[in-house]
């Protein structure tokens, strides 16, 4: 008995040290310990991209019919996608330098960016959308905090698609403006350029409503 309850203590902490050894490993090298045949090697790489990957998306599914609902399923199908993509040994050499969640980031955006073509939702402002905030009960602080929040996400919604996209990478991914340029192909200096006017339209809304 001893020993059996002594096994599956061995069992259990074994599987800890694989998996804290698998959070510790790059993602280049999660990726070819699954061509590898180390299947929970790609479960390693959802769990750590995943929450990123879905707050990308919820920033194109906004207003939307579908909402949070959208950005799951756009999310299972970006991981679905890479799935696919990395079962293919070329697809290592097809990316060259860049990073696996760089190439996931843009499977993303492109997604989100569908998405918000295909509705035809993310260019106006998502007043069906926002929150009705309670009136009764609620003190001006809160309902002046409520008002800047549906003020900065109807702004964020209206924005150009490409200052969209460098504000949610830099937001959302905390990419750095290197890697934005990366993943939207643009240069880094126009990442900084589309995330400066991004911001400034958002400061803008927030000005008009708090007034002068």
């Amino acid at each position: 008995m001893a020993d059996a309850r002594d096994r599956a203590r061995a069992r259990s902490g074994l599987r800890l040290v694989t998996a804290a050894a698998a959070s510790e490993r790059s993602d280049e090298a999660l990726v070819r310990a699954f061509l590898a045949g180390d299947d929970e090697a790609f479960g390693e790489l959802v769990r750590r991209h995943e929450r990123t990957v879905l707050a990308l998306l919820k920033r194109y599914t906004e207003g939307s019919p579908a909402g949070s609902d959208a950005a799951r399923d756009l999310a299972q199908v970006a991981f679905v996608r890479a799935f696919q993509a990395v079962r293919r040994t070329s697809w290592l050499r097809a990316i060259g330098p860049e990073s696996f969640r760089a190439w996931l980031f843009r499977v993303a955006v492109n997604l989100g960016r569908n998405h918000a073509r295909d509705t035809r939702r993310w260019r106006r402002a998502p007043v069906e959308a926002a929150e009705a905030v309670p009136v009764w009960g609620v003190g001006t602080a809160e309902l002046e905090h409520a008002e800047r929040e549906r003020a900065v996400r109807t702004a964020v919604l209206n924005l150009p698609q490409r200052q969209r996209d460098v504000l949610t990478l830099r937001i959302d991914a905390e990419l750095s403006f290197r890697e934005i340029a990366g993943v939207l192909g643009i240069t880094e200096g126009n990442a900084r350029v589309h995330f400066h006017h991004a911001a400034r339209r958002l400061r803008d809304a927030v000005a008009r409503v708090e007034g002068p």
